[in-house]
């Protein structure tokens, strides 16, 4: 929102709601399936799901090719980083907020790493697989960076 202007609170205060409602119908259906959450999260988990979910909400809320998903609700201003669009929301209310969240990495991020969290009780092969996919892309995009930057200084 510009400055003096509020964020849509109503739209932002159902996607809590909705968010709330989703994880926690989730967790119950697991519960009934006999499913039980892990006492703890090990490490190598933990890293896949937060490089993951890093990649996974940057492609869907920045990436050229995804930009069709957010063009309802986003107006483009630029190009943003390597492969990347800058946009900000458009129009009022619902509108406006859904367009907010997608295009924001760090407000996304809850969303998927929530999704692969939930993945992993149901469906736990499958998504070590899909996750093991973005964070293999997170890795290959920061040495795509890093290997440009060495070219730049002569190095490559």
């Amino acid at each position: 929102a510009p400055p003096g202007r509020r964020p849509p609170f109503l739209p932002y205060l159902g996607f809590i709601g909705l968010f709330g409602s989703l994880v926690a119908s989730a967790l119950a259906v697991a519960r009934r399936q006999g499913r039980e959450l892990p006492e703890r999260v090990p490490l190598e988990q933990l890293l896949l799901v937060g490089a993951a979910s890093h990649k996974l909400s940057r492609l869907l809320s920045k990436d050229k090719v995804t930009s069709p998903l957010r063009a309802p609700f986003t107006e483009l201003e630029g190009k943003g980083g390597p492969a990347e669009l800058e946009e900000r929301s458009r129009g009022t209310g619902v509108r406006k907020a859904i367009g907010e969240l997608l295009i924001c990495p760090f407000c996304l991020g809850l969303w998927v790493i929530a999704g692969f969290s939930v993945g992993l009780l149901f469906a736990p092969r499958a998504t070590r697989f899909f996750a093991s996919l973005f964070a293999a892309l997170t890795i290959s995009d920061f040495l795509q960076i890093a290997y440009k930057a060495a070219e730049e200084k002569g190095l490559g």
